[in-house]
């Protein structure tokens, strides 16, 4: 046993088996190895490629033959659809195309159209020009009315006018109707008067035509004598006629030809028929176009009826009296 205090025996001590501290080599230290490439990523390894998909003959094992018809069917519905579709865009592209080219040449009309308007309009305002300048009552009067008189005739008066070139004589010849000198050619007398304003001129009936209503005047005065057409009377031609209705001379109203060959019912004519206005006293006056050309003999108008006047043709006229030669 032991006492207390006593240590106890620990046997004979053993030999030191570890060198002292100051004897101890430390581990060798090992540097670590250069990295040539990108530092090593921690965790689980990165995965590469595509998983891997389970086999075709597997799935088609699995798919029930329904599902397969249904996806044909499917398919070619699809397939029919986008056909269907694509045939309706040919065609509507077709007509769109179509479409396009008729706007296109309605346009084109419509500019055709525009451009021939104007060119009408244009034309048509030529044209009132050139009749205003062509026919122009105000110039034909201060032409003819010098050669125009009002003519006494026993108790009838009318009118008549100088035409054609200087009489032999150096007198003027001059165209009235034979109505308005019937009474005195009848009485077997020859002399009438001729007026203007306050002047008056001695004359004399040279011959007369009863059945075309014409009578042929001479005067020793020298008066200008008007010029006879050249060409036909035209209907629908712009005229004038000059005279003295009722006694008023120096009378002038305006019309258009209506028709060139007229007939009557009571076997008379071939007349002028015209609108212009024919009272008593224009008998025997000029019918004038826009050249200042006398084209018919003022004869009558249509009782009760206003704007129908008749004329005798002045190359009628001129065929019986060979008096419209010019100067």
């Amino acid at each position: 046993m032991m006492a207390e205090g006593q240590e106890p025996d620990r046997g004979p001590a053993l030999p030191q088996q570890f060198p002292p501290p100051e004897q101890r080599a430390l581990p060798e230290q090992r540097e670590p190895p250069e990295q040539s490439g990108p530092p090593e990523q921690s965790g689980p390894p990165e995965q590469t490629g595509t998983p891997a998909q389970p086999d075709a003959p597997a799935l088609a094992a699995r798919r029930p033959p329904w599902a397969t018809a249904i996806a044909g069917v499917l398919v070619v519905a699809l397939a029919g659809v986008v056909a269907h579709q694509s045939w309706r865009l040919q065609q509507v592209t077709a007509d769109l195309a179509v479409t396009a080219d008729r706007l296109e040449g309605l346009a084109q009309e419509r500019a055709g159209d525009a451009e021939r308007l104007g060119a009408l309009e244009q034309r048509a305002a030529e044209l009132e020009q050139s009749a205003d300048e062509a026919f122009n009552p105000e110039e034909i009067a201060t032409a003819v009315m010098s050669s125009v008189f009002k003519v006494v005739a026993g108790d009838f008066t009318g009118t008549a006018f100088a035409v054609g070139a200087p009489a032999d004589d150096g007198g003027t010849n001059l165209f009235t109707n034979y109505h308005v000198v019937e009474q005195v050619w009848l009485d077997g007398d020859r002399d009438v008067s001729l007026e203007r304003g306050d002047q008056h001129y001695p004359a004399e009936i040279v011959d007369v035509d009863r059945s075309a209503d014409v009578a042929w005047l001479h005067t020793d005065s020298s008066f200008t004598g008007l010029a006879t057409a050249t060409d036909p009377v035209r209907t629908g031609q712009p005229v004038v006629s000059v005279g003295a209705p009722l006694g008023l001379d120096d009378t002038l109203t305006t019309g258009v030809v209506s028709n060139t060959d007229r007939r009557l019912p009571d076997g008379s004519g071939p007349w002028i028929q015209f609108d212009a206005s024919v009272e008593p006293g224009n008998s025997g006056g000029p019918v004038v176009n826009s050249a200042h050309e006398v084209v018919g003999i003022a004869t009558r108008q249509v009782t009760d009826f206003g704007g129908i006047g008749f004329a005798v043709l002045i190359d009628d006229a001129c065929e019986l009296f060979d008096v419209c030669g010019q100067s």
